[in-house]
């Protein structure tokens, strides 16, 4: 399965890198295709909105999406989920990685 992983990035340490690439590490040993934007847009300097554009493109193309701790207060991770809503995918919880199918 292609997951795309979603969460807060913005004014936390490191962007939030290390969550990312922990869920990405964990989705990729499990079998599955991991989607991290923390890939996708390294560069912290980048425009936020170029980087969500990105993002929404590389989300489409996704099976479901999982969807980190505090993304309730993040608005990208907020219109990542509803894009997500909106165009049918499975979206997962990544404290409960355990419940995303082999």
């Amino acid at each position: 399965m292609k997951l795309y992983i979603a969460g807060p990035m913005t004014g936390l340490p490191d962007f939030n890198f290390p969550a990312f690439h922990a869920v990405a590490a964990t989705l990729r040993a499990a079998g599955h295709d991991a989607v991290n934007p923390a890939e996708i847009n390294p560069d912290t300097a980048a425009d936020w909105c170029d980087c969500m554009f990105e993002d929404l493109k590389q989300l489409s193309g996704c099976d479901g999406i999982v969807m980190l701790p505090g993304w309730d207060k993040s608005p990208g991770a907020q219109i990542e989920r509803l894009w997500a809503g909106r165009t049918g995918k499975k979206i997962y919880c990544a404290t409960k990685l355990h419940e995303v199918p082999a």
